[in-house]
């Protein structure tokens, strides 16, 4: 059980996100779509607490400066360990300063952040496939080449437990 808070994109961004995470699953690779209570949304995850009180979290993060709309230049493919796959957009200084602000204003609460995404250890990344096995790699290395490069429009956040696909949207963009 975690809560994430997470960028969430504008509907084209979506609906393109979407399409590939089908596409994907009809070449036999789990994506999203398929993992645990399939209510997943495409999105990027500036922190992931592994303990937290949900309510403390949004206090804290809609405290912060309003950050407005961003958009995000995919122009890689990740692979994470575990069979994890994403796209990886560029790390300009402004997302990593959104970043560090969100996570210092969660962990001001008493939230315990995953270690990956601590400030200087986050990779930002938008999930692809969630089990990819090293047979699966070029068929999602074929159809992420054939959407990238991308812009992702960021248009709204949101807290979300990853467990069950609850949402909390965020009043602002932090």
């Amino acid at each position: 059980m975690a809560l994430a808070v997470c960028l969430l994109f504008d509907a084209a961004a979506d609906r393109a996100l979407r399409t590939l995470w089908t596409r994907l699953e009809e070449a036999g690779v789990p994506t999203l779509l398929s993992h645990t209570h399939r209510r997943h949304v495409p999105h990027l995850s500036y922190a992931v607490l592994r303990t937290y009180e949900v309510e403390a979290v949004r206090e804290a993060v809609t405290a912060l400066a309003d950050g407005g709309p961003v958009t995000l230049h995919a122009d890689a493919l990740g692979l994470f360990r575990r069979g994890r796959a994403s796209l990886v957009p560029s790390l300009t200084s402004e997302l990593a300063a959104r970043q560090e602000r969100v996570v210092e204003a969660s962990v001001g609460t008493g939230a315990d952040l995953h270690r990956n995404y601590r400030p200087g250890a986050w990779v930002p990344h938008v999930s692809l496939a969630t089990r990819a096995r090293l047979g699966d790699l070029p068929a999602v290395a074929a159809l992420a080449y054939t959407v990238l490069p991308m812009r992702l429009h960021v248009s709204h956040a949101a807290l979300i437990d990853s467990s069950t696909g609850e949402r909390w949207p965020l009043p602002e963009i932090p």
